[in-house]
């Protein structure tokens, strides 16, 4: 959090408001705040003792409208959500707050390196920069999708020249290793010809400087190593890009950095998986570099970001769930977490050291050389053209006496290929996954240390692998039948009180034979089980335990060893504490988390739907609902696979004649394609129409249709990263959005409930949610960013949110539902607060304090 209490101070320009007296000024302010609470809640009076939520039966949004009244005020102190959970009476907050002023010194104006109040405007030849960007990579993209299908038909060409199985498994070994050294190689050297070293700098987007940093982005994005992480390979694929790391690295994030020279990593650190560490961050239409600097023997836990400019000392740690903002540094041996972090006593590392050294690594990945090339290459690319040349679509017309196929025959075998490949590898993937992970659970034992980089390592990174395929927690999730999936891969569910909706679509553990969740609990979307604990040479696999009547919302890391126990509240972010008394009864906010209600009134309207005869005949109508929805989506997703199909056999029929360009395009004519299906499938789903803001309850027909909509996929949407065309893609969906929009990879959730204006800046891994699921209450409203905004790096923005042109909202913060920022704000932390009141002037939320000029990349 920003600090363990907030703290209030004035504007630059207003003097600080005088609460600390014990005189008339303290009960005049109490006066106000109670008028317009109870302005609020309409009712005549609220006594200044109340609770506000036990007593008043206020929830969360209200009390977040409450705030931004008195912000409107200018002679009554500002509150924080922090604030109303931590002092939930109006004489408490009075006092509280009168407290902090009179504890901080009023911020003068801004220095020199302060960070801009709002972005600057945009010069005349904005729009034809934004344009000729936007062509350029398109230009860039055909050009890469005819180049990669000539090479792949001619290699293709290669191998049908091949005679017998041993014959064309050599072929397949040389043409797939060579394209896949191709493929690790094009980044590394794009990169030292397009930049040469990174620079700590800025740059805008859409400009000329932008396009080459986009280039080796979007490579380093696309290349295969980065199923190499957690290997010694990805950390010797990194220095090769310039990154200066030491020995013993152990890396499990999947997020690449791109501004490798500013990235530096000391001896035995370990950096675990979802963390943001890119060396570079976009905000008010510009690109940021910065170093990061990490020490000998650091910890960085799973769902952190790190900032630019920012660093860890040797036998520094940082917690999961937590962050360090823009210049904020880590004293080497100290513990931090929360975002923006803070120091804390808890040791994150639960594991001890074994003997791992070079060797070991050396001859692991040597073994995974050997293994990838070996076999899952030559698998994939022979495999591949042997299984297609038994389809009379391809085979025949490999043949150069076969005349060409007849329409008929090339509907049929596109039929039944696509049957065969979409529905029997689901079958057969669901087989093993039910099998598979309890084999390797007989050999990799639960609380024993192994060493990294052996044999039950490896064991233990092909269970994660493989129980964490997507497809499956897509298909079955916000559903009933999730349960009997996850059951089936080995979770320990207790006496499961079905809901209809016990679990997201997105839920990733470490092994799931490890896993138990009370019975009654219900988990919303993002939920990361942490049931293995890493050092820089050993690892564990842990049981976590999550208990009964919980309720957990998004974007979660459950540790092993949490310290929660039945009915509580995880809220969306939180960070599960690791030290104290077990929480029980209790709702649990931020990182750090605090203490908020389980519950409250609004929550409990639809109870009685939970219950008896109500709860039977709704669950009933909604997994019949949920089992349509289920075989919609799979016949939605097999149409795509089949239409692919079809224009690939298609393509191979007319192979020499214009089949060269069609296979060599064929890339960007499935990309536009698929782009252009799924969004067709959305807008029929919602009979192109806008979404409205609702309260019901999730045995509500309407709820049930929503949810339909989350099932529609959208993982296309990553490709257009960084260029104009997300903006027309969002649009297209449905998205009130401005012009000139800078999206590095947002998620936008009800897409016509979010209204995003002009040149605003969206950073990787931010999120716009314009819904909550709490319990069995569904809620949603509509969501707006003003014009020049700016979502920090893994930023989550709840549903009716107003952010006033200008705002800034800072890296892995998370803002509220109902809170209004506003204009040139700069707001952080989780919960997020104004973070020139709370007094963190510190952290730079804004622009390089180096020259406007500043190039971040070598101009060779």
């Amino acid at each position: 959090m920003v600090e363990q209490s907030s703290q209030v101070v004035s504007e630059p320009d207003e003097p600080a408001v005088a609460l600390s007296g014990s005189g008339s000024g303290r009960a005049e302010t109490e006066r106000k705040l109670a008028e317009a609470l109870a302005d609020l809640l309409g009712v005549e009076r609220v006594p200044v003792d109340s609770h506000f939520f036990a007593d008043l039966g206020a929830n969360s949004l209200v009390m977040a409208q409450f705030c931004a009244r008195m912000r409107k005020t200018a002679d009554l102190p500002s509150p924080s959500m922090r604030d109303i959970y931590q002092h939930p009476t109006i004489q408490r907050l009075t006092a509280a707050l009168g407290e902090a002023a009179a504890a901080v010194e009023p911020v003068d104006a801004p220095s020199e390196s302060a960070p801009v109040s709002s972005p600057a405007p945009a010069p005349q030849g904005r729009a034809r920069s934004h344009l000729l960007c936007g062509t350029i990579q398109l230009l860039l993209f055909l050009g890469y999708s005819l180049v990669s299908g000539f090479v792949t038909a001619a290699g293709y060409e290669w191998i049908a020249t091949g005679s017998g199985v041993a014959d064309v498994y050599l072929r397949s070994l040389l043409f797939g290793g060579i394209g896949f050294i191709a493929l690790c190689a094009l980044p590394v050297v794009a990169k030292w010809l397009l930049i040469g070293r990174w620079r700590p700098g800025e740059f805008p987007v859409w400009g000329p400087a932008y396009l080459r940093f986009w280039l080796v982005k979007v490579l380093l994005h696309a290349n295969p190593m980065v199923f190499l992480t957690g290997t010694p390979l990805y950390v010797l694929y990194l220095r090769a890009l310039g990154a200066r790391i030491g020995k013993g690295v152990t890396i499990l994030s999947h997020s690449v950095p791109v501004c490798t020279d500013l990235l530096t990593i000391g001896a035995g650190t370990v950096i675990r998986k979802d963390s943001f560490f890119l060396g570079y961050r976009a905000h008010a239409g510009h690109i940021q570099t910065g170093r990061i600097t990490l020490g000998r023997d650091v910890h960085i836990g799973e769902k952190t970001v790190l900032d630019i400019d920012t660093s860890m000392g040797d036998g520094a740690q940082l917690g999961h769930a937590s962050a360090l903002h823009r210049g904020q540094a880590v004293p080497d041996g100290e513990h931090w977490h929360g975002s923006p972090a803070e120091p804390t006593r808890t040791d994150y590392v639960r594991v001890a050291p074994v003997g791992c050294g070079t060797a070991r690594r050396a001859w692991f990945g040597l073994g995974t050389l050997v293994q990838l090339f070996l076999l899952y290459v030559p698998l994939a690319v022979g495999g591949a053209y042997m299984l297609f040349t038994e389809v009379p679509a391809i085979g025949k017309r490999l043949d150069p006496q076969t005349a060409a196929l007849s329409r008929s025959e090339l509907l049929s075998d596109a039929l039944v290929l696509s049957l065969v490949l979409f529905f029997g590898c689901a079958a057969v993937g669901l087989v093993a996954l039910c099998t598979l992970p309890r084999l390797v659970g007989l050999v990799v034992k639960p609380d024993r240390v192994y060493p990294l980089y052996g044999f039950h390592y490896a064991l233990h990174r092909a269970t994660a692998r493989m129980t964490n395929i997507k497809f499956f927690a897509w298909l079955f999730g916000d559903s009933s039948y999730i349960v009997h999936y996850l059951r089936g891969l080995g979770y320990d569910l207790s006496r499961v009180e079905q809901t209809g909706s016990n679990f997201g679509t997105e839920v990733q553990h470490e092994t799931p034979l490890l896993v138990s969740v009370g019975s009654g609990t219900m988990v919303a979307d993002g939920l990361s089980i942490m049931n293995a604990d890493f050092s820089s040479t050993s690892f564990r696999l842990s049981r976590v335990s999550i208990g009964p009547h919980n309720f957990l919302g998004n974007n979660i890391a459950y540790p092993a060893g949490g310290r929660t126990g039945g009915n509580c509240l995880l809220a969306t972010k939180v960070m599960v504490p690791l030290d104290g008394e077990v929480r029980e009864g209790v709702g649990l906010l931020g990182s750090p988390c605090f203490e908020i209600p389980r519950s409250v009134d609004r929550d409990a309207r639809f109870d009685h739907l939970r219950t008896g005869d109500t709860l039977r005949r709704r669950l009933a109508a909604k997994n019949r609902y949920n089992l349509r929805s289920m075989v919609l989506m799979l016949l939605v997703r097999w149409l795509h696979t089949f239409a692919l199909t079809l224009f690939g056999l298609a393509s191979v029929d007319l192979y020499g004649v214009v089949g060269h360009v069609v296979i060599a395009g064929y890339l960007a004519l499935t990309l536009a394609f698929s782009t252009a299906y799924f969004i067709l499938v959305e807008r029929c789903i919602t009979s192109f129409r806008a979404l409205r803001p609702r309260l019901c309850s999730i045995y509500d027909p309407y709820f049930w249709w929503h949810e339909r909509l989350w099932k529609v996929p959208d993982h296309f949407l990553n490709v257009f990263n960084g260029t104009p065309f997300k903006s027309l893609v969002w649009r297209l969906l449905g998205v009130r959005i401005g012009s000139r929009v800078f999206d590095d990879g947002c998620y936008l959730t009800e897409r016509t409930l979010t209204t995003i204006g002009d040149e605003c800046t969206l950073n990787a891994g931010s999120k716009i949610q314009c819904h909550s699921q709490e319990d069995g209450t569904f809620k949603s409203d509509g969501t707006t960013l003003g014009t020049g905004c700016t979502l920090g790096v893994g930023a989550h923005v709840h549903y009716g949110v107003t952010m006033g042109d200008g705002s800034v909202l800072a890296p892995d913060s998370f803002l509220m539902k109902g809170e209004e920022v506003p204009r040139n704000a700069q707001w952080g932390g989780n919960p997020a607060v104004d973070m020139r009141r709370s007094g963190r002037r510190s952290i730079d939320l804004g622009r390089a304090t180096s020259s406007p000029n500043a190039t971040a990349v070598n101009a060779s």
